[in-house]
């Protein structure tokens, strides 16, 4: 690539702009939403495009957390329908569908292949299925049906064949999630909204009343502190939403029961179909999917609770075992550990049960609104599949508390920052959606140098995130910008010094910069290697 010779403050100007609003003394902003995951990306969108006055806070980066560790499906809930759950099941259904005509470029239509081994599995998940294509109604995306052993065998070569049946073919979406965690801030800003990383709520702010009016933010990369006043904070903290809730009372009761879901990524030769694999009774009652995703496949999860939330959470070595025991037995062949391209787990923020004696596999997807005496909203539970309708619930209780004129959501139709229906998912960059074209015009003109050939990812990329996507660290690029560390942890220590000498010479950074920054990358990719 040459010399792209951009000026520095088009690499910082979202984010210039997003500062120079907070440092206004006399603004005050319609909702301040903390936390740059899915909810509070949901949140910040629906009520931006009302046409309120939106800042979103983030102390790491978009989706740092929970919301780019997903198992990688936009889906109703096959295992919720066993829980009795329809309303989250018809919910869920019906925001995929959404999700699927809103961001094309990124979400598709994935068949899903279910291995039954009796006669009675057969009726079982056949009428399970029907009911699951039932409740999702129009916003269906294709019938489920029953194929034979030969057919099964012909889609899923190496598949267990012993008293096998056939097999139970069902659709449900997949999706990039730190892509469209990405693009969602991209909408906000589209529509006039602020939305920043790197910018932590250290003090909740109280008039007179003991009401909360505002927040006081930190920028993290200067270590400046600025006053904001608000109308309205909406706490979409996910895993930490008890530690907000903390700040604005000591005595505030846990909310949450944290619950980790690992995931193995192993090389497309371990499971070469193009449908997924669905198992839906493991050893601990779990679902266990093994997903194609660029190029390779993600096997999971597990359901573990956790004490203590993190933002790198750390695979158990027991969680390891399941997965690779449990996959050994339907893939094409047993992976060992030794095969494993990247380990990678994420914490749901669960809602807890009112006995506190369930399971956190039993405990419901659904969504929670918590209004504290304080006037602070906080949400908690919900998935990634709903986010939309979280956004949606959200806004609609902030204007009725606190009596504002209500404006409609229009969030159900609008096309998503990227939005394109031609798209080529053998592309590495179909990610970028009507952008695409733009990359390519920069790939032209600066050239096309590719910085790994096995994961397709191009010098452009680099420079594209830093100017168009906030990017601010080299975790960001490799991690979520594009996926390195969770397609391929070792390849993606192996580019790190290049792509950090690219942000070097974009960002106007020093060689101590570029020292600092493949040190601490290394030191965290290292934990995605078994």
């Amino acid at each position: 690539m040459k010399e792209a010779n951009f000026d520095i403050s088009g690499v910082n100007h979202l984010r210039v702009n997003c500062l120079n609003a907070i440092k206004k003394i006399d603004k005050v902003w319609d909702l301040v939403v903390i936390g740059g995951g899915a909810t509070g990306l949901g949140i910040a969108l629906d009520a931006t495009s009302r046409g309120y006055c939106v800042l979103l806070v983030e102390q790491a980066d978009f989706a740092k957390g929970t919301s780019s560790r997903s198992t990688k499906l936009v889906h109703g809930g096959v295992r919720y329908l066993a829980n009795g759950e329809l309303k989250l099941v018809r919910e869920a259904s019906i925001e995929r569908g959404r999700l699927y005509q809103n961001a094309p470029h990124l979400v598709k239509d994935q068949l899903f292949i279910i291995p039954v081994y009796t006669l009675w599995e057969r009726l079982k998940y056949t009428i399970g299925l029907k009911c699951y294509d039932w409740i999702a109604g129009k916003m269906r995306l294709g019938s489920s049906d029953f194929i034979s052993k030969e057919e099964t065998l012909a889609l899923m070569p190496g598949i267990k064949q012993k008293n096998l049946v056939g097999g139970i073919r069902y659709h449900d979406g997949q999706f990039d999630d730190a892509r469209l965690a990405i693009n969602l801030a991209q909408t906000i800003w589209d529509h006039g909204g602020y939305a920043i990383n790197y910018c932590s709520v250290i003090n909740l702010l109280k008039n007179a009343k003991d009401q909360i009016s505002g927040v006081t933010l930190k920028d993290l990369e200067t270590g400046k502190t600025y006053p904001v006043q608000a109308k309205a904070i909406v706490n979409a903290t996910g895993v930490f939403a008890d530690n907000i809730l903390q700040m604005d009372n000591p005595k505030s009761r846990k909310t949450l029961s944290v619950s980790q879901g690992v995931h193995l990524v192993l090389d497309k030769s371990f499971y070469s179909a193009n449908d997924a694999l669905m198992i839906p009774e493991t050893s601990d009652g779990r679902v266990l999917f093994a997903v194609p995703w660029h190029g390779k496949v993600v096997v999971g999860t597990t359901d573990t609770p956790v004490k203590d939330a993190s933002l790198e959470p750390i695979a158990l070595e027991k969680e390891i075992d399941f997965i690779l025991d449990t996959a050994g037995l339907y893939l094409n062949k047993k992976p060992k550990r030794s095969d494993v391209l990247s380990v990678f787990a994420g914490l749901r923020p669960l809602a807890s049960p009112e006995q506190g004696k369930q399971k956190t596999k039993e405990i419901s997807r659904g969504h929670k609104i918590i209004i504290s005496p304080s006037g602070l909203f906080t949400i908690i539970g919900g998935k990634w599949t709903t986010y939309r309708k979280m956004g949606e619930d959200m806004v609609n209780r902030i204007e009725q508390k606190l009596n504002w004129h209500s404006k409609k959501s229009i969030t159900k139709n609008l096309p998503i920052h990227g939005a394109a229906l031609t798209r080529d998912w053998n592309d590495s960059m179909y990610v970028y959606g009507s952008d695409t074209n733009q990359l390519h015009v920069w790939m032209h003109k600066f050239g096309n140098s590719i910085i790994s050939e096995s994961l397709g990812i191009y010098e452009v990329q680099i420079v594209w995130a830093l100017h168009h996507e906030m990017a601010r660290t080299l975790e960001d690029i490799l991690a979520r910008r594009t996926r390195a560390l969770f397609l391929d942890a070792k390849e993606s220590i192996l580019i790190a010094r290049p792509v950090a000498t690219i942000m070097a010479r974009e960002m106007g950074n020093d060689e101590e910069w570029i020292n600092n920054q493949v040190d601490a990358y290394v030191q965290l990719a290292s934990k995605y290697i078994l």
